[in-house]
This record gives structure tokens, C-alpha cells and sequence, in this order.
């Protein structure tokens, strides 16, 4: 399949794949400040509370394995249609619950259904767009995750204030409908050939198999994932460092957006200048504006400049430069099998989220009275990304 086959990309078309994307981080982290209540609501420890948050981030990246290939062998649509009907349901389910138990269900039924944007999202990109092109489409795929979740957090704090926490699974359950219109009217079928004699479980062993025979896949999943730790981390221990230099609850989140705004800044950046200066070059920028914010914040935390602004500000750059890396990395791992774009998705997905919670699990191993140890975490996981770019890029030298 060519770009030349494709019909005109419009702009509502991009509108509708961003949607489709942004859907499943928008369900992930709208319902976040209501977790601060659900302990005294239901009964129940923070930890039981959190396996709502846990039970949709495992099935949200986890079902990306399934769809991505299934998706491959049956058409982007109907999988899509399913995923966000199981969504849907699943957020109406959850907006029903009267206990803890029934929630955490519900959750990881919605994170399996909203698992399907994703992957889903990314391979189309791949299917319709082509070139610097696919880049730029990418770029707008990373401003609109990067704003997805502070955006969703707001909304869902207003909505649990105003309305109660059920309100905003019912926003969730609405929007779910919508996309589902949307698909149906909107977006256009994608089957790459494939060899419908074999059986679908072989077939899908088989293409991850080729996809993981390849260097190039494997080290491009490797930047991606190991950009997603450093910025899960981030996430992570922010709070806590945060707390230790005097900021409270109400003011975390303003601090916090310091990344994924300027996240969308350097994707812009990426959309404009790919065409001019190519993907190398851009990621080269990344990586040097990334490793060089955690490195002056950590200067800055060790030479007991011990302020939330002197821990923030430097992470401007990060932000910037993940923009940049982002959208060719992923242009990277749908482009390089096409009829296997979909499998692709689902690695590069799954991966993300994996590493990206253990990112966010490794912060609470270490004390963080200041901002040096989170400091020292997020550079040996930008510099692992780094080589990973390195050696990628040694390679189509060769």
C-alpha cells in the first residue's frame, strides 16, 4: 500500500485519528483526583484504589499485542469499532459501581477497550501518510498526548467538585459514542495483504517474530521506551521532591505541566522542521536538549539551589527535546514493516507503558528529600535512550 492510493488526508481525518489516539489517556487520567477520595467513599486502603489506576495501565498496554496484528489480518476499523464500544460500556459500568471491586473491573475492561485508539491510531497513521508527511502527522499526535493528560486532570477535578467522580466516566461513556460515529462515518478501512490461510494466533507469532528480528524496530522501540521512563519518573517522584521544597497539593499540577507544554512545543517544532532538516538531525537536537536539562537541573540540585522553580525550569529543555525524538521514533517502528504496522503499534505501545510504569516504580526505591537522586535516575534512562539513538542511526550510516 503507497501513499499514492491513499485518498486526500483532510484535516477533520487527522482530527478523527488524533481523537482516536488521545481517547485512552483521556479515560487513563481524567479520573485521577477522584482517586483521592475513593479510599473513604468505598472503604478501602489507597492500595486497593490504586489497582484502578494499575488494572487499566496493564490492559491498556497489555491488549495493544492483540489488536495491533488482529487489526492487520481483519481491517483498522471493526477493531477499533470494538474497542471503543468496550470502552464505552465499560465506562458506563464504571460510572454504575457502588463498590471498589466492581470499579477496578470496570477500569480494566475500560483500559482493555480504549487499548484499541492506540494501536490502532498509530498503524493508520502509518497507512495513510507517507514521508516527512507521517512525521509531521506524528508531531501532531504528540502535541495532542502531550496536552491530554494535565487537560484531563482540570476537567476531571472541576467535574468530581461540580458533579461528583461518577460524572466523569459519563463524560467518558458520551465521548466514547461520539468516536464511534466518527469511525464509522469518518475514517477510512485498512487491510495490508496478508496470508489468511494461516491460522490468526500463528500469524501473529509470526509477525512479532519479524519485527523483533529487526535492529532497526527493536532499537527504535528502545528510544521511545526509554523516553516514556524518564517521563514517567518525572511524574512519579515530582511530588514528592515538590513537597520536600514547600509546594502543596494545589499547586503540584502547575509545576508538573512544565513538561508536557513544552512537549508540544518541540512536536510542533518537529512538524515544521522535518521537511527542511530531516529526522537525524531533529533527534539529535532532542537527545542533546534532553540530557541537557536533567543535567543542569542536577547541577543546579547539587549545588543546593533547592527550589521548585530551579527543579522545574530545567526540565523545559527535556520537554522540548522529547518532542522532537517522539514523533520520528514512532514514524520509525509502523514504517519499517508496513504490512506489519499494526504488530508494530502494539510493541511500540506496550513497550512504552511497560517501562514507563517501571520508571514510575523505581522512584519510590530511593529517598527524595531533594531533587539529586531523581535526578541521577531520569540521565541513566535519557542516556540508555541516547545510545539507543546512536546506534540506530550508526547503522543506516552503514
Amino acid at each position: 500500500m503507497n501513499a499514492a492510493a491513499h485518498p486526500p488526508a483532510g484535516g477533520w481525518l487527522i482530527v478523527n485519528l488524533l481523537a482516536q489516539l488521545a481517547f485512552g489517556l483521556l479515560a487513563m487520567t481524567i479520573c485521577l483526583p477522584s482517586m483521592q477520595e475513593w479510599g473513604a467513599l468505598f472503604g478501602a486502603s489507597q492500595a486497593a484504589v490504586q489497582l484502578t489506576f494499575s488494572g487499566y495501565v496493564v490492559t491498556y498496554g497489555s491488549m495493544q499485542l492483540l489488536y495491533g496484528p488482529l487489526s492487520d489480518r481483519i481491517g483498522r476499523k471493526r477493531v477499533l469499532m470494538f474497542g471503543v464500544a468496550l470502552a464505552g460500556g465499560a465506562s458506563v459500568m464504571a460510572a454504575l459501581m457502588d463498590s471498589l471491586t466492581g470499579l477496578i473491573v470496570a477500569r480494566v475492561l475500560q483500559g482493555a477497550g480504549c487499548a484499541a485508539g492506540m494501536v490502532v491510531g498509530r498503524a493508520l497513521v502509518q497507512d495513510l501518510f507517507a514521508g516527512p508527511q507521517r512525521i509531521k502527522v506524528m508531531a501532531f499526535v504528540g502535541m495532542a498526548l502531550g496536552v491530554c493528560p494535565p487537560l484531563a486532570t482540570i476537567v476531571g477535578g472541576q467535574l468530581h467538585v461540580r458533579l461528583g467522580w461518577q460524572a466523569n466516566f459519563w463524560v467518558m461513556a458520551v465521548l466514547a459514542a461520539v468516536l464511534f460515529v466518527a469511525i464509522w462515518r469518518g475514517l477510512p478501512d485498512r487491510r495490508p495483504a496478508q496470508d489468511t490461510e494461516t491460522h490468526w494466533l500463528r500469524a501473529m507469532g509470526r509477525a512479532y517474530a519479524r519485527l523483533l528480528a529487526e535492529p532497526g524496530f527493536v532499537l527504535s522501540v528502545s528510544i521511545l521506551a526509554m523516553t516514556t521512563a524518564t517521563f514517567y519518573a518525572f511524574l512519579g517522584a515530582a511530588p514528592i521532591v515538590l513537597g520536600a521544597y514547600g509546594v502543596g497539593p494545589d499547586g503540584i499540577g502547575y509545576y508538573i505541566m512544565v513538561v508536557p507544554c513544552a512537549y508540544i512545543v518541540g512536536s510542533f517544532l518537529a512538524s515544521r522542521l522535518v521537511q527542511r532538516l530531516g529526522d537525524r538531525p531533529l533527534m539529535r537536537a532532542g537527545q542533546a536538549l534532553t540530557v541537557g536539562g536533567i543535567g543542569l537541573m542536577l547541577v543546579l540540585a547539587l549545588a543546593g539551589w533547592n527550589t521548585a522553580l530551579a527543579f522545574a525550569l530545567p526540565l523545559l529543555l527535556l520537554g522540548v527535546g522529547h518532542g522532537l525524538v517522539v514523533p520520528p521514533a514512532l514514524a520509525g517502528t509502523v514504517g519499517l514493516v508496513p504490512a506489519l504496522a499494526g504488530a508494530a503499534a502494539a510493541v511500540a505501545g506496550l513497550s512504552q507503558q511497560l517501562t514507563g510504569a517501571l520508571g514510575g516504580f523505581v522512584v519510590g526505591l530511593v529517598p527524595h528529600h531533594g531533587a539529586s537522586n531523581l535526578g541521577w535516575l531520569m540521565l541513566v534512562l535519557a542516556l540508555t535512550g541516547a545510545t539507543a539513538q546512536w546506534r540506530l542511526h550508526r547503522r543506516r550510516a552503514v
